[in-house]
């Protein structure tokens, strides 16, 4: 004889229904918090996304700041002359020659004339330099930047530094000089009183690199070192 379940069938039938319902409420547990796991797995992912872009765009936006706020380097000229007038330059005519020995030049720093047969190589110079070998450079179409140890200060040299191009230019010390500084090219000269004159650019701009010259294009490097070459 088969044994049947003992108990009353409505209590028993209210413990399974309440058995049901606790799994069906830990269930829907689980699941809420399974959802508001990826819930905040998302918003973490999307502040990281967010926070990359801002960081992205800051550095972007830094960059173009620099780019556009960037000063204006004070020695990018164009080659060849266009004709200019700049105030104070004065201009000669000077004959070109190659000699030997010394020279005894109608200006001082010398913008010209004859001169040795190997011109100086362009550059930064920390001591006088030859004029008969200067002068060549100048024939060649480099610019001579020259200032009176005298009467300029070590903070002016360096502003006069940064005028000077990476070639055709030489800046060398000129003691003596009637004027603190002057700029030479062949056949102009300019003489100024201060080292934040806004015409020695001017004259670097019109004068560097000139296509008047008797030797335009020729070059000046491969020759002399002068005493004292800084770069």
């Amino acid at each position: 004889m088969a044994q049947g379940r003992s108990g009353n069938p409505a209590k028993r039938a209210e413990h399974e229904q309440t058995t049901k319902q606790r799994r069906e409420e830990r269930r829907q547990e689980k699941l809420a918090e399974y959802q508001r796991q990826l819930a905040r797995s998302r918003r973490t992912k999307k502040f990281a996304w967010i926070g990359g872009s801002v960081a992205a765009v800051a550095v972007i936006a830094a960059i173009v700041t620099l780019y556009v706020t960037a000063p204006e380097p004070l020695n990018d000229y164009s080659a060849g002359s266009s004709g200019a007038a700049i105030e104070g330059v004065e201009t000669f005519d000077n004959e070109t020659e190659h000699v030997e020995g010394t020279v005894d030049y109608p200006q001082s720093p010398p913008a010209g004339g004859p001169h040795n047969a190997y011109w100086l190589n362009c550059g930064v110079y920390s001591e006088p330099q030859t004029n008969e070998n200067a002068v060549h450079s100048l024939e060649h179409g480099a610019v001579w930047l020259t200032y009176d140890p005298e009467q300029v200060s070590e903070e002016d040299v360096e502003l006069l530094e940064s005028y000077a191009p990476s070639s055709y230019s030489i800046l060398s010390p000129y003691p003596g000089m009637d004027t603190p500084i002057a700029v030479s090219a062949w056949n102009a000269q300019l003489k100024v009183d201060s080292a934040s004159d806004e015409r020695i650019r001017d004259f670097y701009e019109e004068y560097w690199r000139s296509g008047d010259v008797p030797e335009p294009g020729a070059l000046c490097s491969g020759a002399v070192d002068g005493p004292g070459k800084v770069s």
